[in-house]
């Protein structure tokens, strides 16, 4: 019987993510934008969503996201920070309720926080798994898109949490846009993968839980950036 490590590793040859390296030039109309790092999904111990014990893919994750934001605010290059944040008694199916707001875990990690001071920053709490989605306004304007077309933002980098989930669900959704002139300028969507991460539920733990889904972290890491290339990501 074929070992997990060895299938893992016969998956990533089956489907090769092929990552490209990235120079950023100080003209360059980029944009940062930060996926639900919120203490929900990063944080030990913060709720239902959240890592049950330390876990090195999303630490690195907040890590990297940090370091990318700094670099980006003391550029006073734009940055779009989505936090995952939802009404009690409305649930997210198939989610256990999660990122109340008014809770801490709706509220950024502790190395993000400084955002909510930057001018150069924008916050935008959304209620649902899709950030394109969740920037729709009711006057049918979209808050993404409108800071894109005011920062004339022509590239975004994309970081945060979870790559297969929120993470994809946003880009193959801003790449569609794009497709069909909605977004302009916007020309390249970059998924940073180190900045990235999503959790994990193994198969064991899984079966003890009504309705769930086993979701190893590596290999659905690997699938959610393999499926954001395949849209036309970067």
């Amino acid at each position: 019987m074929a070992t997990d490590e060895t299938i893992f590793d016969h998956l990533k040859k089956e489907i090769p993510v092929d990552e490209e390296s990235l120079l950023l030039k100080p003209d360059s109309s980029v944009g940062l934008v930060i996926v639900d790092v919120v203490n929900g999904f990063c944080t030990v111990g913060s709720g239902n969503m959240a890592p049950t014990k330390p876990n090195e893919q999303i630490s690195k994750m907040v890590e990297e996201s940090a370091r990318l934001a700094r670099e980006f605010c003391d550029r006073n290059w734009p940055v779009f920070a989505f936090l995952d944040s939802h009404l009690p008694g409305v649930p997210e199916i198939p989610y256990p309720p999660h990122c109340i707001i008014g809770t801490q875990e709706a509220e950024l990690v502790p190395a993000l926080q400084w955002l909510e001071k930057e001018s150069c920053a924008t916050l935008m709490r959304k209620d649902c798994i899709n950030g394109f989605v969740g920037s729709m306004e009711k006057d049918g304007s979209n808050k993404f898109v409108d800071w894109v077309k005011e920062k004339q933002i022509e590239v975004i980098v994309v970081v945060g949490i979870c790559t297969d989930i929120c993470v994809f669900d946003f880009v193959a959704t801003v790449l569609s846009a794009r497709n069909h002139s909605v977004i302009p300028p916007l020309e390249d969507v970059i998924v940073y993968s180190r900045g990235c991460a999503t959790y994990d539920l193994p198969l064991h733990v899984a079966k003890d839980i009504k309705g769930a889904q086993a979701h190893p972290q590596e290999m659905m890491h690997h699938v959610g950036l393999y499926m954001a290339k395949g849209r036309g990501a970067k």
